[in-house]
């Protein structure tokens, strides 16, 4: 495969200063010696015309000969090439893709919505003028196609009753997904001559038709989360108060006793209201 090749054209101002001398110096010789020998001058100096190229930073040309790739100007200036060249223009600038969100499925067969932010630049101007046909198309296509690999790859979040916990999903491990995401790219866009300066996940949901399904999901999810940390704690408590009470022997329980006490303090501690006092006179039987 043929490679970049990268030329620096004659100096431009020189040539301007040779055009100028040719064309007026044509047109004032015609003037005064009234001989059309001058006007070959005159027409040396519009050939030359077409030969000027203005670079100008983070920009290249490239430049074709009958169909024959001869070069890339990369240095910004101004220089003079052979008029006959065809000259493409090809920006070096880094630049900013977000693409469209997409529909896909997660690992785990959700339907999800996934865009992205790619900042990209050309980084190799023979590969992105001839080994593809739009590179800017490519980019776009490319893009998209490694999204949905991706997507495919993980979960979007972590169940605990769904019995297969991932260490990685697109919803909590942004830097491994965004490492994994501009590393596909790359490999797609490297064809193109296409540097990869960053990729990271720009929007991220479910699929309309299961957002509401799965947002019961997570919150019974954290409430049965939140409840197992409270029914800890209160089990610890109790178990404290019991031993408290039997060190400092305060009042001596029997086992019933223990059983009403323990029933009714995780009533309390683990209930979603403040709890109502009865006053009982009687024994725990009456």
């Amino acid at each position: 495969m043929k490679e970049e090749r990268i030329i620096v054209p004659a100096n431009g101002y020189l040539m301007l200063f040779i055009f100028l001398l040719l064309f007026f110096g044509g047109i004032a010789s015609l003037i005064a010696m009234r001989s059309p020998w001058p006007a070959f001058a005159v027409l040396a100096a519009i050939f030359i015309a077409p030969g000027f190229i203005m670079v100008q930073p983070n920009n290249s040309r490239v430049l074709l000969l009958f169909g024959k790739y001869v070069g890339t100007v990369k240095r910004n200036g101004f220089y003079w090439v052979n008029p006959f060249y065809t000259k493409k223009k090809i920006s070096l600038r880094a630049s900013n893709f977000d693409s469209e969100r997409l529909k896909v499925n997660d690992k785990l067969g959700n339907p999800v919505m996934i865009s992205t932010i790619l900042v990209w630049r050309v980084q190799n101007t023979y590969k992105a003028a001839f080994d593809v046909d739009n590179f800017e198309n490519f980019v776009r296509v490319q893009t998209d196609a490694a999204v949905r690999k991706l997507a495919s790859m993980y979960p979007y979040d972590n169940f605990a009753d769904e019995g297969h916990k991932e260490d990685i999903t697109l919803r909590s491990s942004v830097n491994e997904v965004s490492e994994a995401l501009e590393k596909e790219i790359d490999e797609r866009l490297s064809i193109a001559g296409i540097e990869v300066l960053e990729a990271r996940i720009g929007y991220l949901a479910y699929a309309q038709e299961i957002a509401n399904a799965m947002l019961k999901r997570q919150q019974a999810t954290a409430i049965v989360a939140a409840r197992h940390k409270i029914v800890e704690g209160a089990v610890s408590m109790v178990e404290m108060a019991l031993e408290e009470l039997g060190k400092k022997e305060i009042v001596d329980l029997d086992e019933e006793r223990k059983a009403a006490m323990v029933s009714n303090l995780m009533v309390i501690l683990c209930g979603d209201k403040d709890a109502s006092p009865v006053l009982n006179t009687g024994t725990l039987n009456h």
